[in-house]
């Protein structure tokens, strides 16, 4: 049977899902053939939650959940391939990103963690599996993050546009693609949606605030804004990233001792103006007009978007629906990409996105057989 499709899978900092990509390949240019999202199980998303801050007896549950991680992954593959009706030997290699429980890249001895051991994967579903992208970076002194800005170059890039690629996660990263190939930067802007799910989850009992309603009904304090942005994180300098081990719901309690007074509405639009504003500050400093396609949960939050077009007037924003590629698909396929670019020996990362002292192939390979 002819091998032509990739597989990505993707299961970001918000933890709302494991999305599954099937994907063909012409040169750089993905076609979309099928999607599924798979649901984390609560037990399991406790756990990975409980994870990704310090706690007792961590390798016991590392190890445990490592396991458990990959059989959920290999379980949306499998779910995917009956939904394509497509043959797991048509599939070249499945890219897996893993879950990230640890991302601390700026220690002395810095590094990056991502759980879903993908002999586990490769194990139950019969196809090759390229995974561990980050750790290479890291080794060559990069960031390990953001990736996806080397795939946002190659699929939206269009010379004299200059772009934003703007991915809302539970943490906010950008790509700037400036009309050239000699200037693309990208870095994390800092909480996209982690600090909202928390304070709805907490006090809502919802997952997330869907489209922002709740948000809107709050109003912005400015002193807590200030406050919130006054994190050294959003002064320092590209390239860099970060994770729940800065921006979590225990450094939130933190911040919140003394506005207590506020209703927990009014905190909610704080948090989402924290958000919207770490992006614009950001997005300003790079270039005060131009594109900018939204991708990720936050695609969908409405209050969200539009708090941003009033914060940056002078940017045409959308989602990358515009772009030909559906906005909650985009990692997944960036994923099949980089697994693709694996499987072609070429390099994945922008050193000058991440910090990284050269261009390397990512990854490592973890066989069926």
């Amino acid at each position: 049977m002819n091998k032509s499709y990739y597989i990505g899978l993707m299961s970001g900092t918000s933890m709302d899902g494991v999305d599954a990509v099937l994907v063909k390949f012409s040169g750089d240019t993905p076609s979309l053939i099928e999607h599924h999202s798979e649901t984390i199980p609560t037990a399991l998303l406790t756990n990975l939650q409980k994870l990704c801050l310090p706690g007792n007896d961590e390798i016991n549950r590392l190890g445990h959940l490592d396991r458990a991680v990959g059989k959920l992954f290999a379980k949306a593959v499998n779910v995917l391939l009956d939904k394509a009706g497509i043959d797991k030997l048509a599939v070249i290699a499945i890219g897996s990103h893993g879950q990230t429980v640890r991302h601390m890249p700026n220690l002395e001895m810095g590094f990056t963690l991502q759980i879903g051991d993908p002999n586990t994967i490769a194990a139950e579903t019969g196809i090759d599996v390229i995974a561990d992208f980050r750790r290479k970076d890291i080794a060559l002194g990069g960031q390990g993050a953001p990736l996806v800005p080397a795939f946002h170059q190659q699929v939206f890039a269009t010379p004299k546009h200059k772009r934003i690629i703007l991915n809302i996660g539970g943490i906010a990263n950008i790509t700037y693609l400036p009309g050239n190939t000699d200037a693309v930067t990208g870095f994390d802007t800092g909480p996209g949606n982690t600090l909202m799910d928390a304070w709805t989850q907490y006090h809502q009992d919802l997952p997330y605030d869907k489209e922002g309603a709740w948000a809107k009904t709050g109003t912005t304090d400015d002193k807590m804004l200030q406050h919130l942005l006054s994190h050294p994180y959003f002064a320092l300098a590209a390239p860099k990233s970060t994770g729940r081990e800065l921006f979590n719901q225990a450094w939130l309690e933190q911040q919140l001792a003394e506005f207590s007074y506020l209703s927990d509405a009014d905190i909610q639009s704080t948090l989402l103006d924290l958000t919207c504003f770490s992006i614009a500050n950001d997005t300003l400093a790079l270039s005060t007009a131009g594109e900018m396609y939204v991708c990720g949960g936050g695609a969908y939050n409405t209050e969200l978007m539009c708090r941003l077009k009033q914060l940056l007037p002078h940017y045409k924003i959308t989602t990358t629906a515009e772009l030909g590629i559906n906005p909650q698909w985009v990692e997944g396929i960036a994923f099949a990409w980089l697994a693709m670019r694996f499987h072609l020996g070429l390099p994945g990362n922008l050193p000058a996105v991440t910090g990284a002292s050269r261009a390397a192939l990512l990854g490592g390979k973890f066989s069926a057989l």
